[in-house]
């Protein structure tokens, strides 16, 4: 005979749930996370962020090159950084935008700080970027009123789907953000950086920013070459400058020395002039004297024959009649 068996009764006892931990703003400066997953601090919770497609990726690069590039051609002391750099929008929040602008003086400051990269609220950004990708009621709603709150001066929201760039700018009103809509065909007006030219279009498919430095390198090294060019063109004419002074100074110094020859033969002709002159004077002279050597022998002659004395007679006697 076989007993049956009776099983005992299974009692389930619910096991307590489980009191999920917050984090201090601290507690996640210090956070090291088990993977490279990024992490936004919301409340105390940690967000998970999603991964980046390609797209969302080169928008962000290419928005950085453009404003790296305006920043230094308008010289101002500002850093755009992608997808690096958290700030802190409430007491246990922090969000991780995808482009942050900042000063020059903030990014000397955070710089070497340990832990988590993120700007506390006195370190407050000029302009933070949200590209569109999964969340869409985060971008427009939720991180809106964050950035809002906590009196960011600037939000764009970079939408590919909805193929438009959307302004927030606080005019420090009692209502808040005012937005406006750049639709493709449109040019990005900010009043923040008034000479800066985006176009909507070229932001949303966005050329390759490695492309863009090379071709940047390219344009460089042609202006590097015709700087080249043009400094060796400069120094042959100041060659050929150089060079015609120095014939010019070999002509003058000729010229002087023709100068010095004719003056010496100007002076060997005065001399021979003072000379033929002295001696034509000394001739004169003598002429003179002759003159009157003759003179006075005529007087001595004519005196002789008024005393009976004849020059021509031999012995010079007188006549014998």
């Amino acid at each position: 005979m076989i007993q049956a068996v009776k099983k005992a009764t299974e009692i389930t006892v619910d096991e307590p749930p489980k009191i999920e931990h917050l984090l201090t703003f601290q507690e996640y400066l210090e956070y090291v996370p088990e993977s490279d997953v990024r992490y936004e601090l919301v409340k105390g919770k940690l967000i998970p962020m999603p991964a980046s497609t390609h797209l969302h990726t080169n928008i962000c690069k290419f928005l950085v090159y453009k404003l790296q590039r305006y920043f230094a051609a308008e010289n101002l002391d500002l850093v755009a950084n992608a997808l690096g750099t958290g700030v802190r929008t409430e007491e246990n929040t922090s969000r991780i935008p995808d482009v942050v602008v900042f000063s020059k003086t903030v990014w000397e400051q955070v710089l070497h700080r340990p832990g988590a990269g993120v700007l506390d609220f006195e370190e407050q950004p000029i302009l933070v970027v949200e590209v569109v990708s999964s969340n869409r009621r985060d971008d427009y709603e939720i991180k809106r009123d964050e950035y809002e709150t906590a009196k960011i001066p600037s939000y764009w929201i970079v939408d590919p789907k909805k193929k438009l760039v959307r302004v927030f700018t606080n005019t420090r009103n009692e209502e808040g953000y005012d937005f406006v809509d750049f639709t493709e065909e449109k040019t990005i007006v900010s009043s923040q950086f008034s000479q800066l030219v985006l176009s909507v279009k070229e932001l949303l498919n966005p050329p390759i920013v490695e492309e863009l430095i090379k071709e940047e390198q390219t344009t460089i090294k042609t202006f590097q070459q015709q700087a080249e060019t043009e400094q060796q063109r400069a120094e042959t004419l100041e060659q050929q400058v150089e060079n015609e002074r120095q014939r010019a100074e070999t002509e003058r110094q000729r010229a002087e020395t023709l100068e010095q020859q004719v003056e010496k033969e100007r002076q060997q002709a005065e001399n021979e002039r003072l000379r033929a002159e002295s001696e034509r004077q000394r001739a004169e002279t003598e002429r003179q004297r002759a003159e009157k050597e003759r003179l006075r022998a005529e007087k001595l002659a004519q005196r002789l024959l008024e005393m009976g004395i004849n020059l021509d007679s031999e012995n010079f006697g007188p006549d014998v009649e």
